[in-house]
């Protein structure tokens, strides 16, 4: 049995490692844009700070939601904004016609032109507190359904449970340090998986609705299906299905003008 419960620990784990790195990847790009107009010592500055705020957001973040992750409240409004952001990014990608990342540019560049440093370092971290609530939630989404170790709690969660989150969170802030250029790099060659990454996040959302119509005081469905086998394995096969359809449908990027854009990007988040 701790055989079992180490293996369901162990993927969700690298679940969170896919998701987180693609996520990190689009905030970090965002995060580099955002600086993009400052002098080169003071957009290094902007980013160092916009690092820092990201790794004390997702810490405060995670010992808080520690505490209210088994209110089934929270867990609806949890469920409903994953819903939104993943069904506002198709909308805006696929109905209105633009692509998000160019929306973003479009926000980022013209809100910061003629910005101060420190205006700048409060948008950079104003951003991060929305990275932050994405990247917890998500996180939280698919611990709050593993099998409880028995190993304590902290706040309203197994310790087992709390570490997953608490290693999603740092995973996030050490990809955005460490390999942010490389995920921009792979979603510019495969953009589909932008798209997949968001979708995903969508899912999650459907799985942390699950879990909160299953809570024993809402009881609208069983209590007990949410950590079902079947259900389980229903959510995993239909998350690897999209990152699978996301790398091959979405085509490979060939655009020599884009290329340069990105490397301009990635060597800012690499210095």
């Amino acid at each position: 049995m701790e055989q079992a419960l180490l293996l369901e620990y162990g993927w969700v784990l690298l679940v969170l490692i896919a998701l987180e790195g693609i996520l990190a990847a689009d905030n970090a790009l965002v995060l580099a844009i955002m600086v993009k107009h400052l002098p080169e010592k003071e957009r290094k500055k902007a980013l160092f700070y916009g690092l820092l705020g990201a790794f004390i957001l997702r810490a405060g973040s995670l010992f808080l939601i520690s505490f209210i992750a088994d209110v089934w409240q929270v867990q609806a409004i949890g469920a409903a904004y994953l819903l939104f952001l993943a069904l506002n990014h198709l909308f805006k990608k696929y109905v209105k016609k633009q692509d998000e990342h160019e929306n973003e540019e479009g926000e980022a560049g013209t809100a910061e032109e003629g910005s101060g440093f420190w205006m700048t370092v409060l948008k950079v971290e104003l951003a991060d507190i929305a990275f932050a609530v994405d990247s917890i939630l998500a996180a939280v989404a698919l611990a709050v359904a593993l099998p409880e170790t028995g190993l304590g709690e902290i706040g309203g969660m197994d310790a087992g449970q709390f570490t997953v989150v608490l290693a999603g969170g740092l995973i996030g802030v050490i990809i955005m340090r460490f390999a942010a250029s490389f995920f921009v790099k792979l979603l510019h060659q495969r953009p589909g998986l932008e798209t997949a990454a968001f979708i995903v996040v969508g899912w999650v959302g459907v799985k942390l609705a699950v879990i909160t119509l299953g809570h024993e005081n809402v009881g609208i469905i069983d209590e007990h299906f949410p950590h079902s086998t079947g259900w389980k394995l229903t959510f995993y096969i239909v998350l690897v299905a999209i990152l699978v359809a996301g790398w091959f449908l979405g085509g490979k990027n060939e655009d020599q003008e884009d290329d340069e854009n990105v490397e301009e990007l990635t060597e800012q988040l690499e210095e």
